[in-house]
């Protein structure tokens, strides 16, 4: 099984080397500037790992994997449209170099072209590929939906919570390693075992970058510490100090994630103190080891051998242990 870097290189020469001949400059050159900002790979890399365990020849899966990170970048694009947001990774995001309608419409390109993409699979899987990635895209918009629909709720329970991030994020996670397992030419079960597997560890991941936001190494980080709070985002650890903090807690509370007129850094500090009072952190760090657990469960279960696993289970262990 080919490590995480490996995969990464690979995908990474993929990028490098997408050169798309099309017209007008003004639709093409805002995807070509997304994919070049950088980002971790982490989807498409599991695609190829994930075909690695099942085969030596992963030269299939290439093409897919860059369908893979096409289309979430797709979703970042549209996001930072819809958060308004100046910055992705450090640099102008689409909207703020171009404008608001170009980057809908390259958006739009981008999620058609991970499809042109995807149809470079082998002809006999590709019925179930397509049925995997179309289920997933609609997954990732309901996601959205919901997480845009909390917005506006001060009733958004944690159970709630779950499920959005289990459509808007895990989800991509899940059908990156499953397509990886069905390339590879695993059988039903295991591509199934695989999707459980990569459920679990993307909810786990999310968990683990809500916890990040708050009480990360702004250095390691990469970022501010602090900016869902700014933001007034309902993450795990908000609506769970709601759930269980006194009544004069949650009162202050959500005075504080309702209003934007505190000051930033003394919002920042109110709420991560009600946090420390009521071990919000070490609940979010049990919740998260959880579901990464129950995800590993379900990749022992995999019927290959367990030395060819290791791989993906280091990595699934270093996406739970990173500090950015």
């Amino acid at each position: 099984m080919i490590s995480f870097e490996k995969a990464q290189e690979i995908v990474n020469h993929e990028i490098s080397s997408l050169i798309i001949n099309r017209e007008p400059d003004e639709l093409y050159q805002p995807v070509q500037y997304m994919l070049s900002v950088g980002g971790k790979r982490i989807r498409p890399a599991m695609v190829l790992m994930a075909c690695s365990l099942f085969s030596d020849q992963i030269s299939n899966a290439s093409k897919c994997a860059l369908a893979i990170e096409l289309f979430h970048n797709f979703t970042l694009l549209h996001d930072d449209i819809m958060d308004n947001s100046a910055l992705r990774r450090n640099k102008p995001t689409v909207h703020e170099k171009w404008n608001r309608n170009i980057a809908i419409l390259s958006g739009d390109v981008m999620s058609i072209l991970s499809y042109r993409f995807i149809e470079d699979c082998p002809r006999e899987i590709l019925p179930d590929v397509l049925s995997l990635f179309t289920d997933t895209a609609l997954k990732v918009c309901e996601g959205q939906q919901y997480d845009m629909n909390y917005e506006s709720r001060n009733d958004v329970s944690v159970d709630e919570y779950l499920k959005m991030i289990t459509l808007k994020t895990s989800a991509l996670i899940a059908a990156s390693l499953k397509l990886g397992s069905i390339l590879g030419g695993a059988q039903a079960a295991d591509s199934d075992l695989m999707y459980e597997f990569g459920k679990n560890i993307g909810i786990a991941f999310q968990l683990k970058d809500d916890i990040l936001d708050i009480y990360g190494d702004t250095q390691k980080f990469g970022k501010r510490i602090g900016t869902d709070i700014i933001a007034n985002k309902k993450t795990y650890l908000i609506l769970k100090a709601l759930e269980i903090a006194d009544a004069e807690s949650r009162r202050i509370l959500g005075k504080l994630i309702s209003t934007n007129d505190t000051n930033k850094e003394e919002k920042i500090k109110q709420v991560i103190g009600i946090f420390n009072r009521f071990g919000i952190k070490e609940i979010a760090e049990a919740k998260s080891w959880e579901f990464y657990n129950t995800g590993l469960q379900a990749f022992n279960f995999v019927s290959v051998e367990d030395l060819q696993k290791k791989s993906l289970r280091d990595f699934a262990r270093q996406l739970m242990e990173r500090e950015r």
